[in-house]
């Protein structure tokens, strides 16, 4: 590994120290302080260090622990180490498991949902029911738990909720829109499992995982009152051609039974208490940077979009930054987060990877192997996709090393994987145990 940056003063850059630092970040310098920069992004949204904090007064009765999303089970262990007599049941993706005592965690399948949620979710809502007003229900909700809360409405069946749910992966329709549709299609999303915990209070900690941090969104939010309606879930199946199942069309239609709205009296002893957000994690990166003696700028922390049009934008500011020195003066650091979508064509495309290398590979193309800039892009839960990488870096040297892969057609056939894998440039961690959504950094030398 190089020598590492130069500390610099922030907001202070001579021509000298400019020089410097180009002088001693060689290649192994900067993937090492991207890296710095990802691993300390993900480690302010650990809920080991930061659920503490936010946990309500213990309360006359019982506490019923329940939750969902990724980062369930660490969440569980963090509430255990202060409250060790905490009982429950929490579900998390296969493989995101972590050691408690006293609060069951249960793994199931995620993006698609299977019968271990359906289950989990069903035990769940008949935990919280029949509890009283002394007793405390605390909800540990994070990302990716709208789809291991499986629990159908009546009515419908989990290949139900299987069959929307791959097509709305598949179409390339925003977080916003697949959440809608799926508390409209459930029995516990949507303020459902709050209602039927009344009149126990709920508080729920959440950690962010979507543009904007909407609660409603995040996990399609079981704990808190839904705006939305069953006939905008029904006009978002048709915007993108999507014909669902006969049940569901039918329950959409009927829409018998709405999911609890804004001043609802069964949601008045809830309480929603955010632990961790895409901007604090950001947050946490840029001053990693400035630490390194690298300017630092958020471009923003909700930036959607499809993701390898997204990555040629920021390709664009970062070569901004290195010609003209706006928005920023290299040596420097440009941050942003969010959720892109990737949209496969008619059979899918046929490749491997997920929306961080789709991003980073269209924003490789779009460089062009700029001799000044680098960048990571990669999901802080660890796992971009389906595959078991969080994400990637590119380099100066990565279409020349990519040469012979052809990188545009890769890119078309969503096979980053391919690329970056063959490449050696991916970024590997394991299940973070945490979802903050996902972390991109370009840096201008």
């Amino acid at each position: 590994m190089g020598a590492g940056p130069v500390p610099l003063k922030p907001g202070v850059m001579t021509r000298g120290r400019h020089r410097a630092m180009l002088a001693v970040m060689d290649d192994a310098s900067a993937r090492a302080t991207l890296r710095a920069l990802f691993d300390a992004a993900v480690a302010a949204a650990d809920p080991r260090i930061v659920l503490a904090a936010h946990l309500p007064p213990r309360p006359k009765g019982r506490v019923v622990v329940v939750g969902a999303g990724k980062s369930a089970a660490v969440m569980a262990a963090a509430v255990e180490a202060v409250w060790p007599e905490a009982t429950g049941l929490v579900v998390t993706r296969y493989g995101h498991g972590y050691p408690t005592t006293g609060v069951e965690v249960i793994e199931a399948s995620h993006p698609v949902p299977d019968a271990a949620g359906a289950a989990a979710a069903a035990r769940m809502l008949a935990m919280v029911q029949g509890l009283g007003a002394d007793d405390l229900v605390l909800a540990l909700i994070s990302g990716g738990g709208s789809a291991l809360l499986a629990l159908a409405a009546p009515g419908l069946t989990l290949e139900d909720k299987q069959a929307v749910n791959r097509a709305l992966l598949a179409c390339g329709a925003t977080i916003h829109e697949m959440n809608c549709i799926r508390r409209h299609l459930s029995a516990i999303k949507g303020g459902r499992l709050a209602a039927a915990a009344f009149p126990a209070q709920v508080v729920t900690l959440a950690i962010s995982d979507v543009p904007g941090d909407d609660p409603t969104v995040i996990a399609s939010g079981p704990t808190v009152a839904d705006p939305s309606t069953f006939a905008e879930a029904q006009a978002i199946l048709a915007r993108y051609g999507i014909t669902p199942p006969p049940a569901v069309a039918a329950h959409l239609a009927a829409a018998a039974e709405e999911t609890p709205k804004p001043g609802d009296p069964r949601l008045a002893r809830a309480d929603y208490r955010m632990i961790a957000t895409p901007r604090m994690a950001l947050e946490a990166a840029a001053a990693a940077a400035r630490a390194q003696g690298l300017a630092s700028l958020i471009l923003g922390d909700a930036l959607e979009g499809e993701a390898g049009v997204v990555g040629q934008v920021l390709a664009g500011i970062a070569i901004s930054a290195a010609t003209h020195g706006h928005p920023l003066a290299a040596p420097c650091v440009l941050l942003s987060g969010g959720e892109t979508t990737v949209t496969l064509g008619q059979g899918g495309g046929g490749g491997r990877g997920g929306r961080n290398g789709e991003c980073l590979l269209g924003a490789a193309l779009a460089l062009a192997g700029h001799p000044r800039i680098w960048a990571l892009m990669g999901d802080s839960d660890g796992i971009d996709g389906s595959e078991d990488n969080a994400g990637a870096i590119a380099t100066p040297t990565t279409l020349a090393r990519a040469a012979k892969l052809d990188p545009r057609g890769r890119l078309a056939r969503h096979d980053s994987f391919g690329i970056f894998g063959a490449l050696g440039d991916l970024v590997t961690t394991g299940p973070t145990l945490t979802n903050v959504n996902d972390i991109r950094a370009f840096l201008v030398t």
